[in-house]
């Protein structure tokens, strides 16, 4: 028995017509009825109660048809899931956030290429409501994000990081001199601020933090990326809250200030599908979870 007998069968039986079962498989009708009689033969029991004008099920062939189904099916299903895994083999699409990543990302990908030189990494600047979705529609087969309040049950997650959320300011700005500030001397500043629409929870977590002193935060611009963010603080154009991490990215034209009393640390996690747990993402998600090596000390030391 083969898997082109079982279709041939499914199809038989799903148009209770061998001509119309032939042209859907783009077969002879001839050809087909031999297959079909070859596979009663060697099960041993008939499918079909045939008459000069139609053919319907057995009572076994009822229930073979079933089962038939079900092996196709699993063989459609393990296909999938091999080609998945084999074009992982060449090529791994990782999407991440920039500003929670700055850290995790060139370390991670410097340790993914040692392990992996033949895979080929895309990465993809996304923001948090982006990834989930595209890592659902196998567009993405790793995320490096704030974790979602609410984990699809598709994903699996493993946390990266944490960092202290801090207060970017300009050089120019009269606190830049200081080395913490508190949400009463900020509350009449303009604040730059990610796009709501990207970054919902951000959003929600700068107006509880201003709730706590009555005050509400006084938006100054939206932006959908660290980059212009940081420009524009630098700028001159208010403050933000950033994570800890984006002092790598800030360099010498933004002071970061300490946030008293302090936010709570924002997590950056690896996300990816349960079916979709390759040996390319396990390698990455290993080497995002590596410890970095301090400067003075090699690999070998």
């Amino acid at each position: 028995m083969e898997l082109r007998h079982l279709r041939y069968f499914v199809a038989v039986a799903e148009e209770e017509n061998v001509s119309r079962a032939a042209l859907k498989l783009h077969t002879s009708q001839p050809g087909l009825s031999r297959q079909i009689h070859d596979l009663e033969d060697e099960i041993g029991f008939p499918l079909f109660e045939r008459s000069a004008k139609s053919i319907r099920l057995t009572a076994a062939g009822r229930v073979f048809l079933v089962e038939a189904r079900d092996v196709l099916q699993r063989v459609a299903a393990a296909v999938e899931k091999a080609r998945a895994v084999s074009v992982t083999k060449t090529e791994i699409n990782v999407g991440y956030v920039p500003s929670g990543t700055v850290e995790i990302l060139p370390r991670a990908l410097r340790a993914f290429m040692e392990s992996s030189p033949g895979v080929r990494v895309v990465l993809h600047d996304m923001s948090v409501e982006e990834m989930v979705p595209l890592l659902l529609q196998k567009k993405l087969d790793l995320a490096l994000t704030i974790p979602p309040r609410k984990l699809p049950r598709e994903l699996a997650l493993t946390e990266l990081a944490r960092y202290e959320m801090c207060v970017a300011v300009g050089l120019k700005h009269p606190l830049a001199k200081a080395k913490s500030v508190n949400l009463e001397q900020m509350a009449s500043e303009p604040i730059a601020v990610y796009t709501r629409k990207d970054y919902p929870d951000y959003h929600k977590q700068i107006e509880q933090a201003f709730a706590t002193v009555g005050r509400p935060p006084r938006i100054g611009g939206e932006h959908d990326g660290v980059t212009s963010l940081i420009a524009a603080v630098a700028a001159g154009q208010g403050f933000a809250i950033v994570p800890s991490c984006v002092s790598g990215m800030a360099g010498p034209c933004l002071k970061l200030l300490q946030l008293k009393p302090a936010l709570p640390p924002i997590p950056i996690a690896a996300l990816w599908r349960k079916d979709g747990q390759t040996e390319s993402v396990k390698a990455f998600v290993a080497a995002a979870l590596a410890k970095p090596v301090p400067d003075d000390q090699s690999p070998d030391s």
